[in-house]
């Protein structure tokens, strides 16, 4: 399972995450959220990151071509769509694709089946935000042959990490708000202690 942290804001807490294991870092172009990131600030960072970091794109609703140029300008690997984004849409990006759902408790996943070539990640559904709630939707909705196949956000802590290891065990997890001192600050301590828990749990399942 793989590990996403996402609301990068700046260099310090980039290079805490990358260096106790993260995965993949996630940069948020949208311009209403409070971890919002210009494209100048967000070049800077990746530009000292680890080629075999994963740089995220986050974007909510944006035109194709803006997001292809910050793609580019930014040296993102991927763009993460976290918006009501139709499939037709995900053909006019030129970079590999995350498309988010947005999960409340009637949602459809037969849905998914209509988005190809593309990641799926799950989150629970806000009629206020896009992401970033710090509340985790039902679990267990997920359908078991999706579980290992989706990317898990909403409400991840170092609480429930391994309670998603065991009963839901999804290819990525994608962490937020519960690492944060405040929006686009993470809180260091939290992030360690983050880290140590995944560690202990991988040594188990060894």
């Amino acid at each position: 399972m793989k590990v996403k942290i996402c609301g990068i804001t700046n260099l310090e807490d980039a290079l805490i995450c990358e260096s106790l294991g993260a995965n993949a870092l996630g940069f948020i172009f949208y311009d209403e959220s409070k971890r919002r990131i210009d494209v100048t600030a967000a070049k800077e960072i990746i530009h000292k990151l680890s080629p075999f970091t994963m740089k995220v794109g986050v974007f909510v609703n944006e035109n194709p071509d803006t997001v292809n140029r910050i793609i580019h300008d930014v040296s993102l690997n991927t763009a993460q769509l976290h918006g009501d984004e139709e499939p037709e849409y995900l053909e006019k990006i030129y970079a590999a694709r995350i498309k988010t759902f947005r999960i409340k408790n009637n949602f459809n996943f037969e849905s998914l089946n209509r988005y190809k070539n593309c990641g799926y990640l799950l989150d629970t559904f806000s009629q206020i935000e896009y992401g970033g709630t710090g509340k985790r939707f039902n679990w267990e909705m997920i359908p078991i042959s999706l579980r290992d196949k989706i990317i898990l956000a909403g409400g991840i802590s170092t609480d429930n990490i391994e309670q998603i290891f065991n009963e839901i065990n999804p290819t990525a997890i994608d962490i937020l708000s519960s690492l944060e001192i405040e929006p686009g600050k993470k809180d260091k301590k939290k992030v360690e202690e983050f880290f140590n828990k995944i560690k202990t749990i991988r040594s188990k399942k060894w």
